[in-house]
C-alpha cells in the first residue's frame, strides 16, 4: 500500500493543523493505520493509530486530550486532527500502515509515507 501524507506547516502555538494520509495501491480497510513524529535529534513516537474497523485507538501521551485520529475507509484517508499544538510538537510526522493489531514499535509497521513538516512557533 503506498500512502501519502499532507496537511504539516507553520502554525502559532495554541493553533490546530489536521493531518491527512490517504492510501492506494491495496485495499484500505484491513490495515492500521498510524501516525508518528520524528522531532531532530529524538526517536520516532507513534502519536496516535485506529484499528482497521476504527473501533479502538491509541494515543500517546504527549497526544492525549488534543489530538484525534479518525477514518474514512471509503475515501482510504486517515486524519490526525492536532489542537492546542505547542512548540515541542514541532516535528515530522509519518503516517503508517500495518496489517493486525497496533504496535507501538515503529518496526512492526510496514508501510510508510513520506514525512511531512509540523512546526509549531511560540
Amino acid at each position: 500500500v503506498q500512502l501519502q501524507a499532507s496537511g504539516g506547516g507553520l502554525v502559532q502555538a495554541g493553533g490546530s493543523l489536521r493531518l491527512s494520509c490517504t492510501a492506494s495501491g491495496r485495499t484500505f480497510r484491513p490495515y492500521s493505520m498510524g501516525w508518528f513524529r520524528q522531532a531532530p535529534g529524538k526517536e520516532f513516537e507513534l502519536v496516535a493509530a485506529i484499528t482497521s474497523s476504527g473501533g479502538s485507538t491509541f494515543y500517546a501521551d504527549s497526544a492525549k486530550g488534543r489530538s484525534t485520529i479518525s477514518r474514512e475507509n471509503a475515501n482510504n484517508t486517515v486524519y490526525l486532527q492536532m489542537n492546542s499544538l505547542k512548540p515541542e510538537d514541532t516535528a515530522v510526522y509519518y503516517c503508517a500502515a500495518k496489517l493486525g493489531i497496533i504496535y507501538v514499535a515503529r518496526e512492526r509497521w510496514g508501510y510508510w509515507g513520506q514525512g511531512t513538516q509540523v512546526t509549531v512557533s511560540s
